[in-house]
């Protein structure tokens, strides 16, 4: 992945985002990253009407819980298939749900990936320097307005 790729991540507990961000630099990521605490605010910065949102010709990748306050990622992952321009962004789910229901429920709406949070510290730790690494080598495509 290019160091110009914008990383979104969409989680509503501090600790974790902290736990993902700090991680993820250590896995060698340098990309800008941009927090949302809230499905809501997520949402906002998708769709919303103040021009701050997702720029043509950049390329963005989601990290999005489903556990989040105001309106939930799956929402949030259903809103995004759904727009044509939107649906282009690679979505990452990192929950600690692991429900299969839920699993196949994410996939059948169009998630990339789904990776169920660790409960113990080193493997949350272990688990997000792994998507560090998986991201360093994966390519992710530009939006634009003519897609």
């Amino acid at each position: 992945m290019t160091d110009d790729v914008v990383i979104l991540i969409a989680e509503g507990d501090e600790g974790h985002f902290s736990l993902i961000r700090k991680n993820l630099m250590r896995a060698g990521i340098g990309n800008e990253i941009v927090r949302f605490s809230n499905g809501q605010e997520t949402l906002d910065f998708l769709f919303g009407p103040g021009g701050n949102g997702p720029e043509d010709g950049k390329a963005y990748l989601l990290i999005l819980d489903i556990r989040m306050p105001k309106v939930d990622g799956v929402k949030v992952l259903d809103r995004m298939r759904q727009n044509e321009r939107l649906r282009r962004i690679p979505v990452i789910i990192l929950t600690t749900t692991d429900d299969p229901a839920e699993v196949e429920r994410c996939h059948r709406l169009g998630c990339s990936i789904y990776i169920v949070k660790p409960v113990e510290y080193d493997d949350f730790v272990d688990a997000i320097r792994k998507v560090g690494s998986f991201l360093s080598i994966v390519s992710v495509p530009q939006i634009s307005e003519t897609q």
